[in-house]
């Protein structure tokens, strides 16, 4: 299977605290980063198998499925391949099935379509089926080292506190992302949104943030602020 390289994304500025930010983050992904089975992994195929399996479901659940599906479907050309009956019933067990059906449409237009070449482009991989804006960004980054931000609940989570994003919904989303996209390090998106992943989903949990022992903590403003410590609401 071929992969294309993708473009760089534009670059916004960057906020006053992003350095510091970035420094303690990566440093401590260095050295606390989760051990998954699709980590390290630049097989865009696989990577978007994860992140459809990823989907409403927790990481722990996650793993024993992947490792299974794609055992018995290596290749997206294996996928496209299958019967639609085969897909699901490898599928079972971890329900919303409608992702099932989406990855399996999504490999026959990669296949049909596409050569079986994976389409390195996030707003490429945007016209697949079941594919929104954060696993196209994913897959962007994650097999293609293209600089674009990924945003799922615990970046949104983390940024949010780090950087007391307030105002109404519609606005803070845009902020956000474009936030996001400002902090991605050039050449190393990859590391750097799993390592905002791995902070949200272990230390800047939804409840209880572990602020005590968390790595940005000296450059967090939200920390001192109860209320805004327990979730992502806006003020």
């Amino acid at each position: 299977m071929k992969r294309r390289r993708a473009k760089p994304a534009r670059r916004p500025a960057l906020p006053p605290s992003a350095l510091p930010f970035r420094r303690r983050l990566l440093r401590w992904y260095a050295r606390h980063q989760r051990t998954l089975p699709w980590r390290g992994v630049r097989d865009p195929y696989a990577i978007l198998v994860s992140e459809v399996m990823l989907q409403q479901t927790q990481v722990i659940r996650v793993q024993e499925f992947y490792t299974r599906f794609v055992g018995r479907y290596p290749t997206v050309e294996d996928l496209a391949a299958a019967p639609s009956e085969a897909v699901h019933d490898s599928w079972a067990g971890l329900g919303y099935y409608a992702r099932a059906r989406n990855l399996h449409a999504a490999a026959k237009r990669i296949v049909d379509d596409h050569g079986g070449t994976f389409p390195a482009e996030p707003a490429v991989l945007r016209t697949l089926p079941g594919i929104g804006r954060y696993t196209a960004a994913a897959v962007a980054s994650f097999a293609f080292d293209a600089d674009v931000a990924t945003v799922d609940t615990n970046i949104e989570r983390v940024l949010t506190r780090v950087f007391r994003l307030r105002g109404p919904t519609r606005t803070r989303e845009r902020r956000l992302w474009e936030l996001a996209q400002a902090l991605v390090p050039k050449g190393r998106s990859s590391d750097w949104n799993q390592a905002l992943m791995d902070l949200g989903a272990t230390t800047c949990i939804a409840r209880s943030p572990r602020c005590d022992r968390c790595p940005v903590a000296p450059v967090c403003r939200s920390r001192a602020t109860p209320r805004s410590r327990s979730g992502v609401g806006r003020a």
